[in-house]
């Protein structure tokens, strides 16, 4: 075996490791809730609390499979879009956001104070948040050494060809989408206030969650356009093909994950939830990323560069 392989063998393993205790920390406020034993979080009534942990419980199940099955015999034999659209969503929610929590985590130590990481209770403990950040962390580290190593030994095709080889196409109508939701991002990252209903609720932790999914949807309809152009560049395929995965993977889950909780503030007017944004530009813009990463998904996917015997392998699993 070699070593890469055995690198991202290992680094699945470590990624399952690291979401466990996310997994048990959200088991025990459903439990605790029911028995009375734990406080619901601030805003939420005792059924809105125990479904949105539920559904974090799936998600976090659902994220130890994947990465046990990037290293286990079994997973090979999953079908090949069940696979890549785990992969794609969960490296769209994952991998993405590592930039944030390392600039996070500087800012907080700078402050000399700490932030909630989890996003759920402002009142849970410290080393609840301090586990939970752990977990995403070591969660989205591990995907990114597990999941080119998977990708490589069931797909070795997609990492051979060279960008220019294949016949020069249009430039995917996602990757404009793409841009001008990123320059929107951007745009309220640096400050931007048009848009923006209530600019008094955007924090500094605000500004970097923004400002780096801005980066990812540039960086994928960047990556998808060159891709498209099929002009030879010093960007390696294999490179450009991961940004375009990680940016299409970011827009689709971080907006299909934003967008229902728009559109409720939207239409219950709940009295404890008040969102920075216009509530209607915001949802066109989580529907736009959404559709989005779904097309460019769709270009990376369809995408045939040849190799040099003049074979055309597909770039990713259809």
């Amino acid at each position: 075996m070699e070593r890469w392989d055995r690198v991202g063998r290992c680094a699945g393993y470590g990624a399952a490791l690291a979401m466990s205790p996310y997994l048990l920390i959200k088991v025990s406020w459903v439990v605790g809730s029911l028995l009375g034993l734990v406080p619901i979080g601030e805003g939420f009534n005792l059924a809105g609390w125990v479904f949105l942990n539920t559904v974090t419980i799936g998600m976090a199940g659902i994220g130890i499979t994947l990465a046990l099955a990037l290293v286990q015999p079994w997973g090979m034999r999953i079908p090949r879009w069940l696979v890549a659209f785990c992969t794609w969503t969960g490296a769209g929610f994952l991998v993405s956001i590592l930039p944030y929590a390392v600039l996070s985590t500087v800012l907080d130590a700078g402050r000399g104070g700490a932030t909630n990481s989890g996003g759920d209770d402002s009142a849970m403990p410290g080393w609840e948040g301090a586990l939970i950040q752990f977990s995403f962390v070591g969660m989205g580290l591990g995907l990114a050494l597990a999941l080119p190593a998977y990708l490589r030994r069931r797909w070795p095709e997609a990492f051979t060809v060279r960008v220019g080889d294949g016949s020069r196409a249009a430039v995917p109508w996602a990757a404009v989408v793409a841009a001008v939701v990123g320059l929107t991002w951007a745009y309220w990252a640096v400050g931007g206030t048009l848009g923006v209903a209530h600019p008094a609720q955007r924090d500094t932790n605000g500004y970097l969650l923004t400002g780096v999914g801005a980066l990812w949807a540039l960086v994928g309809s960047a990556a998808v356009w060159m891709l498209a152009r099929q002009r030879p560049t010093r960007w390696s395929h294999r490179l450009l093909l991961t940004l375009g995965w990680l940016g299409s993977g970011s827009l689709f889950a971080w907006s299909g994950w934003k967008l229902p909780l728009t559109l409720f503030v939207a239409l219950a007017h709940p009295n404890d939830v008040t969102l920075p944004e216009n509530l209607a530009v915001a949802a066109v813009l989580h529907s736009a990323a959404v559709v989005a990463g779904v097309g460019m998904l769709r270009s990376l996917v369809g995408s045939r560069p040849r190799t040099p015997t003049g074979t055309c392998p597909t770039s990713l699993p259809h």
